[in-house]
């Protein structure tokens, strides 16, 4: 039907006869020609029609916004002054000989060939009309490219592209998992994968060595901006290599990515950094690094002060009293602190404690704080001397368990780098390693796997990790860039008694782990081989290389933050008979 796409249409085709199918992106009446803006999916191109060919001009004439047509014309030079530098056809146009329409449009609910604010939900609801918008298919473009390179790159690796169940087990953690009721077993249910996890362990054990997935998982939990219910990963599994050739491995195919996607040399080799000075010094295990900021510790000095609001953590093992220097920052109005203070809110924090140092020199004359009459002087001295304290900073304190100050520091270090345009550099990535193996649930106190309960520990004796689960570090690694984290793995259990080791902490009787996991359980004692992995979310990640706001926009029938689906009404109720079928009842609630 058509002989050329647009970035075709070019001066190596003056005079030449091409054929064009696309959409009408903007109709033009200038002194007697019509100009049409023709689009497709390559770009664009300007189509002139002359009203000398009064059967063609008739045509244009009728034309509207986003009728789908095919012109058949001669390519001619643009006129003296009309190039269009932004187009790949902007030194040429084509002159229109023949047009067909091959079908008509409504009115459209919103623009394409221009900008217009819509709400998300115009824009999910007519989704096919959004993603012609040229930023959109942009976006989806650069999102194949990256999987592109992802395949090419771990097939010139010898890995296995492998497919897992997409019906398969309910998890322990079965709240977030979706369910899938069984007609032919009525009574029991299919759940969607959160993960290929065990699948791609057995694989492992069945010698595959190396394997990858392009793969969709599922997630019923609560939604953020960068979260949806459904979500791409790609997933990575190897044998015989260790954390270290893995992360070196993966460190390579993501320098590759950034210099392919987007032309940008990561620095190398990716700076390594413990969990714990990750926490200590930024307040969380995915830093930003461009944020010239850190968190100090001060609970040494303020253990005997009379401020109990700082002495108590000070003297509690689970508490934390963290100081962070805001350079300049004393110009900070009263009400941005108060918004700060606020802000910082969310995340526990009883409040914002600051100094303001006006001139150092001058000693407790030269501070300015509502705290400054709870501490010594030479407390106050000695916190000016950690933090490296000059004229004209801010200092602001955090004080309370450790989990809340370093969660609001982190954050307020964050808000701050972004309100004030703190960054230094445009990527920073690092891997964060040495995790801790379990962490106390906040309401039960039970220990629950920092990752998940395959991650093998460092600690290789399993009764010594059942003595100590509190201060044992796993062989968990996570990819972080920009204090988001692209990806994270492990190495994983290898041996069963480690594996029932960890069940026991979790509190995963024998029987419990045997009716959730005998496939995985079996096949530990069949020659399994050390092995670990990743996944790298690519949702995010493309999100990240094509500078969009939210992973919505690269992905082409998102979800809202509900897990709603505009378009296609979803969820929504199904017949009666589809639920005899499957033996379910909807419990009505009582009013």
């Amino acid at each position: 039907m058509r002989s050329h796409y647009s970035d075709q249409i070019n001066k190596s085709l003056l005079e030449n006869s091409v054929s064009l199918c696309g959409w009408v992106h903007r109709r033009r009446n200038h002194g007697g020609l019509i100009f049409i803006d023709l689009r497709d999916n390559k770009g664009i191109v300007q189509v002139v029609c002359d009203p000398e060919n009064k059967t063609t001009f008739a045509l244009a004439e009728k034309l509207g916004r986003e009728f789908v047509v095919k012109i058949t014309g001669h390519v001619r030079a643009r006129p003296e002054g009309t190039v269009n530098s932004a187009l790949s056809s902007g030194e040429v146009e084509l002159i229109a000989d023949e047009i067909t329409i091959l079908n008509k449009s409504l009115p459209l609910p919103f623009n394409v060939d221009e900008y217009q604010e819509v709400g998300e939900e115009a824009r999910l609801r007519y989704r096919y009309i959004d993603l012609r918008r040229p930023e959109m298919a942009e976006r989806l473009k650069t999102r194949t490219q990256i999987t592109r390179y992802f395949r090419k790159f771990l097939d010139e690796h010898d890995f296995w592209d492998v497919e897992t169940p997409v019906l398969t087990k309910s998890t322990p953690e079965g709240a977030r998992d979706y369910l899938v009721p069984s007609r032919t077993h009525e009574g029991h249910f299919f759940a969607l994968p959160q993960s290929p996890q065990i699948f791609k362990q057995l694989l492992m054990v069945s010698g595959f060595d190396r394997y990858y997935q392009i793969v969709r998982c599922f997630r019923d939990e609560d939604l953020r901006a960068d979260r949806q219910p459904e979500f791409t990963q790609l997933d990575i599994e190897t044998s015989f290599l260790t954390e270290n050739e893995i992360q070196d491995l993966m460190e390579e195919m993501i320098h590759g990515l950034f210099k392919k996607i987007i032309n940008v040399d990561l620095p190398r080799p990716f700076l390594r950094m413990t969990y714990h000075e990750a926490v200590q010094r930024f307040g969380t295990d995915r830093p930003d690094l461009r944020i010239p900021l850190e968190l100090t510790e001060i609970s040494d000095l303020v253990k005997n002060v009379e401020f109990k609001v700082f002495k108590d953590p000070a003297n509690d093992p689970f508490g934390r009293v963290a100081a962070l220097r805001l350079p300049d920052g004393g110009k900070l109005t009263r009400k941005e602190i108060d918004d700060y203070t606020q802000y910082v809110s969310i995340f526990g924090a009883k409040g914002l404690a600051y100094i303001k140092v006006n001139e150092i020199e001058k000693g407790a004359d030269g501070l300015q704080s509502p705290i400054l009459k709870f501490f010594p002087p030479e407390v106050i001295q000695e916190i000016l001397k950690r933090v490296k304290a000059e004229n004209g900073d801010i200092i602001f304190f955090g004080a309370d368990k450790a989990k809340i100050v370093s969660e609001a520091l982190g954050a307020l270090r964050c808000k701050l780098g972004a309100d004030l345009n703190l960054y230094q550099g445009e990527w920073r990535p690092l891997w964060v390693v040495d995790f801790p193996m379990f962490e106390r649930d906040s309401g039960t106190g039970d220990w629950q796997p920092l990752h998940h309960p395959f991650t093998a520990p460092k600690e290789d004796d399993p009764q010594k990790l059942k003595n100590n689960p509190g201060d044992s570090l796993s062989r968990a690694y996570d990819l972080v860039v920009n204090g988001s984290e692209l990806g994270g793995g492990s190495i994983r259990i290898a041996n069963i008694d480690m594996q029932y080791a960890v069940f026991d902490i979790l509190n995963i009787n024998k029987e419990q782990a045997e009716a959730q996991f005998s496939h995985l359980l079996q096949a530990l004692q069949y020659g399994c081989p050390p092995h670990g992995g990743i996944a790298f979310g690519v949702d995010r990640i493309a999100m990240w290389l094509t500078g969009a706001q939210s992973i919505r926009d690269v992905i082409a029938f998102p979800k809202t933050q509900t897990a709603w689906c505009p378009l296609t009404d979803a969820p929504s109720e199904v017949a009666a008979v589809q639920l005899k079928e499957l033996g379910i009842k909807i419990a009505k609630e009582k009013k």
